[in-house]
């Protein structure tokens, strides 16, 4: 090999690799969408809450949470309209509990609002979220939901659940964002329990 065809060859395998560097390196284009901010938000809890736990925890107020690392399905709801859009349902439903709260489910024996759990409870945020005209009719099928929906559904007869509808793609319906046992998942899991609310807020 001549001194001129090593020249060349060490400028085209330069050349690629500055390529390869600048394809890992481009940025990810925001979303442009507030459905997509909110999907975006709730994605960013996968790898980082990796535990589930129920326990109740005294928070500060507003803006309370227990750390990011565990939590229930209501966090993740709860995660992703902080961050993407700076709206604290701790702060919103106790507001309207302390103002309306014979409209709440008195399932758990309490005589006023508790800001450390109230929000975190599905029934809670279902109330909430019907009162603030975020509830929609829930599709026939699969092929009706939009990303940025919330769904609620029944597990295990009397269990609640609370999630987001991804914009991924599953096999007969959306993929969701949701915490059910193992941490902040995205996984195609919408149609697995029966279905008891759909609702669509600030999106």
């Amino acid at each position: 090999m001549t001194a001129l065809d090593r020249r060349t060859l060490i400028l085209a395998l330069g050349a690629g690799l500055a390529g390869c560097r600048g394809a890992a390196s481009a940025p990810v284009a925001k979303p442009t969408t507030k459905a997509g901010q909110l999907i975006a938000a709730a994605r960013k809890q996968v790898g980082v809450t990796l535990h589930y736990d129920s326990a109740y925890t005294s928070l500060p107020f507003p803006n309370g949470d227990v750390p990011r690392e565990k939590g229930v399905c209501t966090d993740v709801v709860i995660r992703a309209y902080r961050d993407a859009f700076g709206l604290d349902l701790q702060r919103l439903v106790n507001e309207d509990m302390r103002a309306a709260f014979a409209a709440y489910p008195r399932k758990w024996g309490l005589s006023a609002p508790d800001r450390n759990i109230d929000h975190r409870r599905v029934p809670n945020l279902r109330t909430w979220l019907a009162r603030h005209h975020a509830e929609l009719p829930i599709p026939r099928d699969g092929t009706g939901w939009q990303p940025g929906d919330i769904f609620t559904s029944a597990v295990s007869g009397t269990g609640t659940h609370i999630g987001i509808v991804s914009d991924k793609p599953g096999r007969a319906s959306p993929q969701i964002i949701h915490n059910i046992g193992g941490g902040t998942r995205e996984e195609d899991a919408l149609l697995d329990w029966p279905i008891t609310g759909r609702y669509r807020w600030q999106v």
